[in-house]
């Protein structure tokens, strides 16, 4: 029989869509399964705000009755206002590995944004590039942390067959706790020495006045970046609600200068060391299992989101050790509570300050994701 391609109207008939990677990772020791509800939800319009500004559509592939991968398109006005690029975008990529099947889920994303106006498929992104990002090309026996994705060995390779090629790689680096460098002391005793700064842990009884002013520092400190896109109020609003539970104050906390918040630093506890055992399911003993392990037993790793500061402090020298006293700090106080390492991800790789600094305080690039594009029909036109 031939492949035939389902539609799945978001936030409707996606059961299928959801469980799929159960099923595709079965076998794979590494895999973590995310969260069902939390997946569910960011396909539910009305649950996620990216919706409100965004067109999305789910397919999957499927042949003698056994669904065999999936795939999201997806256009985001957002993106389109700021870059106005012509970029729609694919996620939730998974499949057997079978360049038939990866090609017609491709086929059937690229012609949905042909009829839209697009010119360029990128991905994957699942759904956006704050959410998800990108497709495993190294380190694939390490388990995936908290919100970041997973992927086979062939997965990269079926895109590429499919006619994409590179558009960017991501580098996720792993930070094992040990004594600091010599250079990361000396700059936190430079911060320290300023009567103006201090560091200000994150206040999660009011964590939407906290999550507003993060929103402001990440608008501005990443703007530059390569495929930057601005959270919206909803989405911080959304993003205050989730965080709630799982956020450690420890491990959030402002840079204020005279104040102001000038720098953030964002690291969550790694939910899915946790969750490893939960197969994506709370109920009926998971939430308990959860919530014993993040509050009571402690997890050892942890994933490092956000650290920046605003752009109005590049160059200034009083401050030129901020960000390195930034990640000193966060180890000071990851130390007394048991952290062993964590994941710094993701960057950009021609990011060389970033990465250039990460690597000074011991960090290790231990896996790669990569984005893949390509021109549609009428591109050149």
């Amino acid at each position: 029989m031939s492949i035939e391609i389902r539609e799945h109207r978001p936030g409707r008939d996606i059961k299928d869509f959801v469980r799929f990677h159960h099923t595709l990772y079965a076998d794979d020791p590494a895999w973590v399964a995310p969260l069902d509800m939390e997946i569910k939800d960011r396909l539910t319009p009305g649950k996620n705000p990216f919706f409100e500004h965004a067109e999305v559509a789910l397919f999957s592939a499927w042949k003698d009755g056994r669904m065999l991968g999936r795939i999201s398109a997806q256009i985001d006005h957002e993106h389109l206002k700021l870059h106005d690029d012509g970029a729609a975008f694919f996620g939730f990529f998974d499949t057997v590995d079978d360049a038939e099947v990866a090609s017609a889920l491709l086929a059937r994303a690229e012609s949905w944004a042909t009829e839209r106006g697009m010119k360029v498929l990128r991905g994957p992104f699942s759904l956006s590039i704050n959410e998800e990002s990108g497709t495993l090309i190294e380190g694939f026996e390490h388990p995936p942390v908290v919100m970041m994705p997973h992927a086979l060995p062939y997965q990269a390779g079926l895109a590429e067959q499919a006619g994409y090629e590179k558009a960017k790689d991501l580098f996720c680096w792993r930070y094992d706790v040990q004594k600091l460098p010599p250079r990361a002391q000396r700059a936190w005793d430079t911060i320290d020495a300023l009567p103006e700064v201090r560091f200000r842990s994150v206040d999660r009884s009011n964590m939407l006045a906290e999550l507003e002013i993060l929103l402001d520092i990440f608008n501005d400190a990443w703007s530059d970046n390569w495929g930057f896109v601005p959270s919206t109020p909803a989405e911080v609003r959304k993003a205050a609600a989730d965080m709630k539970l799982i956020i450690d104050p420890d491990l959030a906390f402002f840079a204020e200068i005279d104040g102001r918040p000038m720098g953030i630093c964002v690291c969550l506890p790694n939910l899915n060391e946790a969750a490893r055992d939960l197969k994506g399911k709370l109920f009926p003993f998971g939430f308990a299992k959860l919530l014993w392990r993040l509050k009571v037993q402690g997890p050892k790793s942890a994933r490092l989101m956000l650290l920046g500061l605003r752009k109005e402090l590049r160059g200034v020298k009083r401050y030129g050790a901020l960000s390195t006293a930034m990640y000193t700090e966060l180890t000071r106080r990851g130390i007394p509570k048991g952290y062993e390492w964590a994941e710094l991800s993701w960057t950009l790789e021609d990011n060389r300050p970033i990465n250039l600094g990460i690597r000074a305080m011991g960090g290790k690039v231990y896996k790669k994701y990569r984005v893949f594009e390509k021109a549609l029909p009428g591109a050149e036109a």
